[in-house]
């Protein structure tokens, strides 16, 4: 797999480095909040605090990944400083705690929302920041962090979703799709996992690998579903599933990160959850990978044949991951073919770009869909990247 390697740096060091570094906007911080499909910027569009955690966490990985002989590094810590002190300092609620959901282009707050998958998203970052810089105050707000989910995002069952300033209860809109109000989401679980992984790795807390344990219980227990190997994916508050619905995307994401907690975590977990993980691949092997690539879901039985840009991204890691462990041929394959579609269809080649949103099942991408906006950043991608070159 050595050229996929030598591919992935490449596109990390070219591609999706450059296109956003020049999104840094010097004048109010962070970093600009959409890019339409045309590559025009918007620089007074409101800025998601989901994306400005994620290119902070992007940052800090590629300055860690790479060579100082491949890449100017200072460049990516500046880029991973400036990040940080925007997150520090707009996207934080210094009166109730927590972070906001959204800010207007000049750092003032827009969507007061306080969520849980936001919080977990801010950790996942700080944590990895403070890997790069020994900066203190980066892991003590990732504690404060992590003290508001498991103190005010949760009750004896589980994670809770949504919140108002003040982190009363209210409805899930944010994260939930396809016509229901989930009151518990596989997707914020998720992430509060892989929030905690990257927390746990760098603080070694008991407390936060207990966590980590419960988690992958509760996966174990509630979330998968033996019968269709699948992960279900929007529940009540008892953790009955709400629709008939097979997230592929989130399920290839969820067997690598999951086995890459477990490692993290040990006593006997590689083993309880290799079995769930492994099933998890083989099912979206068998029934979404075609075409080189994935389709989006299935629900109720009709599958979306849309490519959707991170659903491909982490399917290469995921594909990757399996055959690394478990030797399969077949899944090495498929990761190296589904980066082919990436490259083929999904990368922009217009100068400057980075990667279309959409295509149908044929690569032939929607125009309607913007280049970057909140959920439009360099996690997914960047991630597949600098996962590929750190396994192999």
């Amino acid at each position: 797999m050595d050229i996929l390697k030598k591919e992935m740096k490449n596109h990390l060091i070219k591609v999706i480095i450059p296109f956003w570094e020049k999104l840094c906007d010097e004048d109010y911080g962070g970093f600009y909040g959409y890019m339409d499909f045309d590559q025009s910027i918007d620089k007074k569009f409101e800025k998601g605090c989901i994306l400005t955690s994620r290119i902070l966490w992007f940052f800090s990985n590629a300055y860690e990944t790479l060579d100082d002989s491949e890449v100017n590094r200072d460049e990516l810590k500046k880029m991973a400083d400036h990040a940080y002190e925007f997150l520090v300092k707009d996207c934080l609620d210094k009166d109730n705690g927590g972070v906001f959901w959204s800010l207007n282009y000049d750092g003032t707050e827009k969507d007061t929302t306080k969520h849980t998958y936001n919080q977990a998203f801010a950790i996942y970052a700080l944590s990895s920041y403070y890997r790069i810089s020994n900066n203190e105050q980066s892991i003590k707000i990732a504690y404060d962090l992590y003290n508001i989910i498991e103190n005010k995002c949760r009750d004896i069952d589980g994670y809770l979703e949504a919140f108002d300033k003040e982190f009363n209860l209210i409805e899930n809109d944010k994260l939930s799709e396809n016509g229901v109000m989930a009151y518990r989401t596989m997707n914020t679980l998720l992430h509060v996992y892989e929030a905690y992984t990257e927390f746990y790795i760098v603080t070694k807390d008991e407390k936060v690998k207990d966590k980590l344990k419960w988690i992958m219980d509760l996966i174990e227990a509630k979330i998968y579903n033996g019968d269709l190997k699948r992960q279900e994916v929007f529940f009540d508050k008892d953790y009955n599933s709400l629709i008939d619905l097979h997230s592929y995307g989130h399920d290839i994401e969820t067997a690598w990160l999951v086995d890459k907690g477990a490692e993290a975590v040990g006593d006997g977990y590689v083993e309880k959850m290799n079995e769930i993980t492994s099933r998890l691949v083989e099912k979206v092997y068998e029934v979404a990978y075609t075409n080189n690539s994935l389709s989006n879901e299935c629900e109720k039985g009709k599958v979306d044949t849309d490519r959707v840009w991170w659903v491909q991204a982490e399917a290469v890691v995921g594909f990757a991951n399996e055959y690394i462990k478990t030797g399969n041929e077949k899944y090495k394959q498929a990761a190296y073919s589904i980066w082919g579609f990436i490259k083929e269809y999904l990368v922009d080649k217009r100068n400057n770009s980075e990667w279309f949103w959409l295509t149908d099942e044929n690569g032939k991408p929607y125009e309607n869909k913007p280049l970057v906006e909140p959920w439009k950043c360099p996690y997914h991608n960047g991630r597949m990247c600098m996962e590929i070159i750190k396994r192999i």
